[in-house]
Formats: C-alpha cells, structure tokens, sequence
C-alpha cells in the first residue's frame, strides 16, 4: 500500500541525488581546469559558484562555469594560485631543512609549517568559494583569513573535505577528481554556516 507522501520522499532523493552527482562532476571539471596549477583558486570558484547555482536551482551547466572561470583569472584568481604554491614551496623547503639538519625544536617547527600550509589551503578555499563576478582577491583573502579563525567550526569542515581528497587519491588517483566537489561542498557548507551566524 503506497502513502501519498512516498511521490514526495522519492523526489527528494532524486534531487539529492542529482546534487550529489553534480558534487561529482564539478571536482572533475574543477581537476581539468586546475591543470595549470596556479589556476586552482579560479577553478575552485567557478565549480563554488556552479554548485550554489545548482542547489538555488539556478541554470548552470560548463558554459556559466568556463565563464565563471575567466572572470576570476581575470580579477587576478591566477596571482593568488601563484603565491599559494610559492607558500607551499617554502613549507616543504622549511620541512627539508629540518629533516637534513637536525635542531632543538625542528620537529615542533616542522608541525608548525604543516599547520601554517593547511591554515593557507582553508583561507584560500574559503576565499574562492565566497568569490562572485567583480569581486576583489585581496578582500576574500582577508575576509577568508577572519573567518577562519573565527569560525573553526567551518574550516573544520574544510579541513575534513581536504582529508576526503587525500584518502580518494590514496587509495586511487582517478577518485581525486571527482572528491574535489565534496571539497566544494565543504567550503559551501562552511560558508553558509558564517553566513547563518552572522546573521543571528
């Protein structure tokens, strides 16, 4: 015997479903568009902006996200990836030298590094997923940074969409691309999350 609230129930799903699926195919559009490297912060944006689209019920699809793409390379998205990998360069060379000179403190100057790149990754994630067309880099930067420390909540949940990646590529490569969208989905969430408390 069916209910009439099953046609409702089953159209949650799919919706869910067709969100989640979207997660997916936005990491593998987000991979291919980082390719560069230094384009992962624009990248980032445009698959943050599709998803917002998608879960609004916007019309989206890879035409709104190149777009989307070009726009924040344009406001200088391709400068912030350049001095993130500069970051990162400088903690693996800060790492190296603690490893091949042993010093009092070089393991808790070591961890320091570690968390002072993983602090980088969340600002810059979360300045890329509050990025909207004409929006300055410099601004979401030093917003993305107050967040952060004010909201570890949040960046907590960044945190954990960055370990789903690492544990993807881990066990298989390939499942890199697709969890980046999770990671999206992270950062969206996190960002919704500051909104929602800033707003009581």
């Amino acid at each position: 015997m069916t209910t009439a609230g099953a046609p409702v129930r089953g159209a949650r799903f799919f919706a869910r479903f067709a969100v989640f699926a979207e997660c997916l195919l936005t990491g593998v559009w987000i991979a291919v568009a980082a390719l560069p490297l230094v384009t992962l912060p624009a990248a980032f944006a445009a698959g943050a902006g599709h998803l917002r689209r998608t879960v609004e019920g916007e019309e989206t699809g890879l035409r709104s996200f190149a777009a989307d793409l070009r726009a924040a390379l344009r406001g200088g998205g391709w400068a912030v990836g350049l001095g993130w990998w500069a970051a990162l360069a400088l903690v693996q060379a800060d790492l190296a030298l603690v490893r091949a000179l042993p010093v009092p403190g070089g393991r808790a100057a070591g961890a320091l590094a570690i968390l002072a790149a993983l602090w980088a990754t969340v600002t810059v994630l979360r300045a890329a997923t509050a990025w909207r067309p004409g929006a300055a880099w410099r601004a979401l930067l030093a917003g993305a940074w107050r967040r952060s420390l004010r909201d570890p909540a949040g960046s907590l949940l960044v945190v954990c969409g960055l370990a789903v990646v690492v544990a993807s590529a881990w066990f298989s490569a390939p499942l890199a691309l697709p969890a980046l969208g999770l990671l999206v989905a992270g950062a969206l969430a996190a960002d919704h999350r500051t909104t929602a408390l800033a707003a009581t």
